[in-house]
C-alpha cells in the first residue's frame, strides 16, 4: 500500500516537484560554507518529500543550544515561508476526498519545514 501511495504521491500529490526544489535549494546552500548545515536539512526534507509515505518523524535524542539557535534562524528566514506553502497546498488537497492522504502528508512536511535541527525522519512500524 506505501508503494501505491508514494507512487501516487510523485505523480498527483507534488511529490517530484517538492523533491526537486528541496534539492536545488540544497545544493545552492551547500555552495557556501555557512549554508552547509541548512543544506543537509534541505535534503533530509527532500528525501522525506519524495517518499513520505511509510516514514514517521522524530525528535533527535539531545538536543543541542546550536540546533536550537539554527532552527530559530531557519525559522525566521525560510521556515515560515515553506510551512505556509505546505499548508495552502494541503488545505487544497484536503477539500476532495481523494486528496486527504496526500494533505496529511503536507502537513507532516509543513511540522518538519518549521524547526528541522534535531528531527529524525525513520521508517514508520
Amino acid at each position: 500500500m506505501r508503494l501505491l501511495l508514494n507512487i501516487l504521491w510523485i505523480i498527483f500529490g507534488g511529490g517530484f516537484v517538492i523533491w526537486l526544489e528541496y534539492l536545488l535549494g540544497g545544493l545552492l546552500l551547500c555552495l557556501t560554507i555557512v549554508g552547509i548545515p541548512f543544506g543537509v536539512q534541505c535534503f533530509k526534507m527532500a528525501g522525506l518529500g519524495l517518499l513520505p509515505f511509510g516514514k514517521d518523524i522524530v525528535d533527535a535524542p539531545g538536543e543541542s543550544t546550536i540546533g536550537c539557535v539554527l532552527n530559530v534562524f531557519w525559522l525566521v528566514v525560510a521556515g515560515v515561508w515553506i510551512f505556509l506553502s505546505h499548508i495552502a497546498l494541503a488545505l487544497g488537497l484536503a477539500v476532495t476526498i481523494i486528496g486527504i492522504p496526500f494533505a496529511i502528508q503536507h502537513v507532516k512536511l509543513a511540522m518538519l519545514a518549521l524547526t528541522p535541527f534535531g528531527k529524525l525522519v525513520r521508517e514508520a512500524p
